[in-house]
C-alpha cells in the first residue's frame, strides 16, 4: 500500500513539473506598441528568402544559426524562424503586434531581450528603421 501511495505522489509530481515546464515555454507573450516601432515597409510580396534572410545573415545568424544557436532559436532558415526557440514562437504570422521578434529588434520592451544586444561581442549594431520596417511587413504579410 505504501508503495502505491509513493508511486501515485511521484506520478502527480512529475505531471505538475511537465505542465509547469510547458507553461514556462509560453511565458514570452508580448503586445508590441506599434506606435513605438517603425512602420511596415510599403513593399508588397516580402519573402524570407529574398528580403529577410539577407538581414538575418548580416545581423542575427552569428548567434542564431550554426550548430549551437543561442536560446535554441535559428534564424538561418524560414522553418527555424517560424518554429521559435526556448521562449516559444517569436514570429506570429500576420500579427507583428504579438511577435516577440519585432519587440526585440525594435528595442522596445525588456532591455535584456534587445537584439542584437547592445555592446555584443561581435560588434553588430542595431537594425535600421528600414530593416525593422521590412521585417514588420514580412510578418504582417504572413511571414512567407
Amino acid at each position: 500500500m505504501n508503495r502505491l501511495v509513493v508511486l501515485s505522489v511521484a506520478v502527480v509530481a512529475s505531471t505538475c513539473l511537465v505542465t509547469s515546464y510547458g507553461a514556462e515555454k509560453q511565458k514570452k507573450k508580448v503586445q508590441v506598441n506599434l506606435n513605438k516601432v517603425p512602420p511596415a515597409a510599403s513593399k508588397q510580396g516580402v519573402t524570407y528568402a529574398t528580403d529577410i534572410k539577407p538581414i538575418f545573415d548580416t545581423s542575427c545568424t552569428k548567434c542564431h544559426g550554426g550548430d549551437k544557436p543561442k536560446a535554441h532559436l535559428r534564424l538561418d532558415s524560414l522553418a527555424g524562424a517560424l518554429k521559435g526557440g526556448e521562449d516559444g514562437k517569436v514570429v506570429e504570422p500576420g500579427s507583428s503586434a504579438t511577435s516577440l521578434l519585432l519587440a526585440n529588434i525594435a528595442h522596445v520592451g525588456d532591455p535584456d531581450d534587445y537584439m542584437p544586444p547592445p555592446k555584443n561581442k561581435a560588434g553588430i549594431g542595431p537594425l535600421t528603421k528600414e530593416q525593422i520596417g521590412l521585417i514588420r511587413a514580412w510578418i504582417e504579410q504572413g511571414a512567407n
